[in-house]
């Protein structure tokens, strides 16, 4: 394959593209394309099968962001309302929902555990950082993470067409053929 743009011009071009998404009224985070693009490239590069896996690990892992936050609003007081208390309730609710999410990357399809943290990582800073189409909503913040990790695969694959020019194409039998003859008629006349 030969090369058409260096990977920093077709990268840039793609991560340039995606800022648009940040304008209102959408206000995505974008960062959860670049953190999904990256760990493609982890994964050995684009392909099917790592975009399935990256894609299922990182609405896995932006579901057990979900239940979190959830878990610490019904027990976030448990210990008082202190500052200290409420620490330490955070601190129990991760404690649990860490060691599931862990678990859970014990089965064949969910086996990609940092995909999983990219996941939870994105909805707690969509959620937290007032991003997504809807900000303060935490089935909004879901929904925009996990559509913003979910385009980080994709992005990579856009990247990677952007770099390298297509393939030459095989001319079919039958030209084949004919231009064999053509060659073959000039070298006679030649000779």
């Amino acid at each position: 394959m030969k090369s058409r743009l260096p990977h920093e011009v077709s990268a840039s071009i793609i991560a340039f593209a995606t800022v648009f998404l940040l304008l209102s009224p959408l206000h995505m985070p974008t960062w959860a394309i670049f953190i999904t693009w990256a760990g493609t490239f982890m994964q050995g590069g684009p392909s099917i099968p790592n975009a399935i896996s990256m894609i299922t690990a990182t609405t896995t892992g932006a579901g057990f962001g979900v239940v979190a936050v959830l878990l610490n609003r019904e027990t976030g007081t448990m210990f008082g309302t202190g500052e200290f208390a409420q620490t330490l309730a955070l601190g129990v609710v991760i404690f649990f929902v860490n060691g599931t999410l862990l678990a859970t990357g014990r089965l064949r399809p969910f086996a990609l555990i940092p995909g999983m943290f990219f996941g939870f990582a994105s909805v707690f800073a969509t959620y937290f950082g007032g991003f997504g189409y809807d900000a303060g909503h935490l089935d909004a913040a879901f929904v925009s993470a996990a559509a913003m990790c979910a385009l980080g695969p994709l992005c990579a694959v856009l990247g990677l067409r952007l770099m390298f020019a297509p393939p030459a194409t095989t001319p079919e039998p039958a030209e084949q053929h004919r231009a064999e003859e053509v060659t073959a008629g000039a070298g006679e006349a030649t000779a």
